[in-house]
């Protein structure tokens, strides 16, 4: 009687916990929807403070009534304008100045030297924020379709950002929904159950939703700045990792329930087994991802804490909700393969994994020699890799407008047209600073901002206008602002102006940006990733309990994160024909990587630990193979594909994010952890855990359990 009331008081916990969660879901589900509203995707916003790009951005306001972001509606007919064409613009001109967030007057259209292009160059309202895309939408509307052989596009920093926000409008629909979709056909392929599915599927969703209560109002707060990257990684992750925790979990409630007559028995000792792995994980996950606070860039320092916040958020839903909706689903949940009350123990003798694991008794020293001679191989293909920033034409997989409208202005004008770089310097040296400008390579033009506020002048006698001591210059590049030329000018811009004697130069502009985000990526790879290593080597040494176990499987993690690049190198470059990566791409890969590759050594090595305390270390590693070879693998392979979901997004570096961290997590599933790490331990034995007593116990000296054995 008295376990029947224990058992009672369970249900009834579980169901309390359930219908609890079930409040908060259905509070926190809407705000999986309100994400993009306080997104934003500039930039410049992005930049730290004492970057170059950033004091010119500060300096430009006292020129300027307004800060604007210039949208650049070209014009072009390869025959040559006709009159009815330049009306067309004239009226097209008009219109666009009356757009709502457009500031006027706008500049007269530029015609090209050739006449076969004309653009109207229209300065969009910064304070605009996200609403310039709105801008761009209804300037693309009033400029038309192409007619008659006249084609028209936007484009300028405008219309790119126009084009990433509607991008990133994907991520609420169709990436939530392709994720989703993933993660259910391979739950239903791993538990072949009609029923068992749904658990760890709604355990997922609500970790998401819980999530996003938080990263909405630390956004909406500006405690953190939100991009469409950011958001894109959050839903993939959350739906991943917590994917992983529930089939582990699981996995040791079935096991469990064959040991235990009442569920509930079974659940508290799987729960005490499977949480400390899980704990471990996902505090390595968190903290590595913190990390990204040393960052010295906005964007990276937001994605930081807007995925720990996701991976906190599934923790606490993996252990108390799920646990609760498995105990409300009791053996029932596992139909039509019910896991019976037989006290087994697990099934080591038999299966796949067995026999890996006899493989690995056998020939311990050959195979972790070959894997590792193997993936070192692959790291070889790193020297194609090729960081650099992917122009606007590289930067999606499709062909948009703006980068259609881009083409166009280099066909027919200094590519740099309309996007200039500024030159901030002193009024008694901005005659040598011109000069020192107009000399660089790369540069087609240097005029000063006048009185009236344009480049100019066209007439010669305007003045330029000072502010503060200080006068503005904008310099034309010959290569398209976005482009490695456009790049190398204002590197070699800074270093002209810089040398004026008593200058004090300052050099922004959209190019500028880009050259400082991408100083600012290396600053943050060289910092963040010894940092990294060093947070996880500490994670492991306390879970594992020892210092040797942590250096190898670190060591292996990394080899494994080398030899994705270089398999990344190569699809890039010869599957996909992808220009490269960006700046980005190396430490994000490496972040999520190591992070989540770590993860199953733990939950491999964890298991290891606690049959090496009971059979000795060989048998440990053998059994823990054995047994935890089904359930990580299929972990890996959920995490593999849900990753792979943001190639649904036409954007090159999430693309390549998601095929890098998929291809990563798969060698450390299948190599890393099933060939590498075990035979490495078995053929190491019990030193593996030095120093802690553990190393220094000789319960057994040699080979693997006959069982085991024999079934390889």
């Amino acid at each position: 009687m008295a376990g029947r009331g224990g058992c009672g008081r369970a249900i009834l916990i579980a169901l309390v916990v359930v219908l609890g969660w079930l409040v908060v879901g259905g509070l926190a589900g809407p705000y999986s929807g309100k994400l993009g509203d306080v997104a934003t995707n500039d930039n410049a916003s992005f930049l730290p403070t004492n970057a170059e790009a950033t004091r010119a951005q500060n300096l430009s306001a006292g020129f300027v009534e307004k800060q604007t972001t210039p949208a650049l509606v070209v014009y072009e007919r390869t025959a040559g304008l006709t009159p009815a064409d330049e009306q067309r613009v004239r009226s097209d001109a008009a219109r666009f100045g009356q757009v709502p967030g457009v500031v006027s007057p706008l500049p007269p259209p530029i015609v090209s030297q050739d006449r076969q292009a004309v653009q109207v160059v229209v300065p969009i309202d910064n304070s605009e924020g996200e609403q310039i895309r709105k801008v761009v939408d209804e300037l693309r509307t009033i400029a038309g379709s192409d007619r008659d052989g006249l084609t028209v596009d936007v484009a300028g920093p405008a219309g790119l950002l126009a084009d990433l926000i509607e991008v990133f409008t994907a991520i609420d629909g169709p990436l939530l929904l392709v994720t989703l979709v993933v993660v259910l056909i391979i739950l239903l392929i791993v538990y072949r159950s009609p029923v068992l599915w749904l658990f760890p599927l709604l355990a997922a969703g609500m970790s998401y939703s819980l999530a996003s209560v938080f990263v909405y109002y630390l956004a909406k707060n500006d405690v953190i700045k939100l991009n469409g990257q950011a958001q894109g990684i959050l839903t993939v992750l959350v739906f991943g990792a917590g994917t992983d925790y529930a089939l582990l979990l699981i996995a040791r409630y079935r096991e469990e329930l064959h040991r235990h007559e009442r569920p509930w028995d079974a659940m508290k000792t799987a729960w005490r087994g499977a949480a400390l792995a899980i704990l471990a994980s996902g505090a390595t996950v968190i903290v590595s991802l913190l990390c990204l606070l040393l960052s010295s860039l906005n964007s990276n320092r937001a994605l930081g804490p807007v995925a720990a916040v996701g991976i906190a958020a599934t923790l606490l839903v993996m252990l108390t909700f799920l646990p609760a909706l498995l105990l409300l689903g009791g053996r029932w949940a596992f139909w039509p393969r019910r896991p019976r009350f037989d006290q087994a123990e697990p099934q080591t003798e038999h299966g796949i994994w067995s026999r890996v694991a006899g493989f690995v008794a056998r020939r311990a020293r050959t195979v972790w020699l070959v894997t590792a001679v193997v993936l070192a191989a692959l790291t070889l293909g790193v020297t194609q890799l090729g960081a650099t920033t992917l122009g606007q034409s590289d930067l999606f997989t499709n062909r948009t407008d703006s980068v259609a409208g881009q083409e166009v202005i280099a066909r027919h004008y200094p590519a740099g047209t309309g996007s200039p770089a500024t030159i901030f310097t002193r009024q008694e040296t901005a005659q040598q600073v011109a000069e020192a400008a107009k000399g660089v390579r790369g540069v087609a033009d240097v005029r000063p901002v006048t009185q009236q506020g344009q480049a100019g002048p066209p007439d010669p006698n305007a003045q330029p206008k000072v502010v503060d001591g200080r006068v503005q210059l904008q310099a034309t590049l010959t290569d398209p602002p976005d482009s490695n030329g456009a790049e190398r000018a204002i590197r070699d811009l800074r270093a002209a102006v810089h040398r004026v004697p008593g200058s004090d130069a300052v050099v922004g502009g959209f190019t500028a940006i880009n050259v400082d985000t991408a100083a600012a990526s290396t600053r943050d790879r060289n910092v963040i990733i010894p940092v990294v290593l060093v947070v996880i080597a500490v994670i492991l040494a306390l879970l594992l309990r020892a210092l040797l176990a942590p250096v190898l499987l670190i060591a292996t993690v990394v080899l494994s994160f080398l030899a994705t690049l270089g398999l990344c190198a190569l699809i890039f470059k010869y599957l996909f024909d992808f220009p490269g990566v960006d700046q980005s791409f190396p430490l994000f890969a490496f972040v999520f990587l190591v992070a989540l590759g770590i993860d199953y050594n733990i939950f491999l090595m964890s298991r290891v630990r606690e049959e090496s305390v009971k059979r000795g270390t060989r048998a440990g590693v053998l059994t823990g193979l054995a047994v935890t070879g089904g359930v990580i693998t299929s972990a890996g392979i959920v995490l593999a594909a849900t990753f792979s979901a943001l190639a649904v997004l036409p954007l090159v570096v999430l693309v390549e994010l998601g095929v890098a961290v998929a291809l990563g997590v798969l060698l450390d599933t299948i190599v890393v952890r099933s060939l590498l790490v075990p035979a490495l331990s078995y053929d190491i034995g019990p030193k593996i855990w030095w120093p802690s007593r553990l190393s220094r116990t000789n319960r057994e000296e040699g080979r693997a359990p006959v069982e085991v054995s024999r079934a390889g």
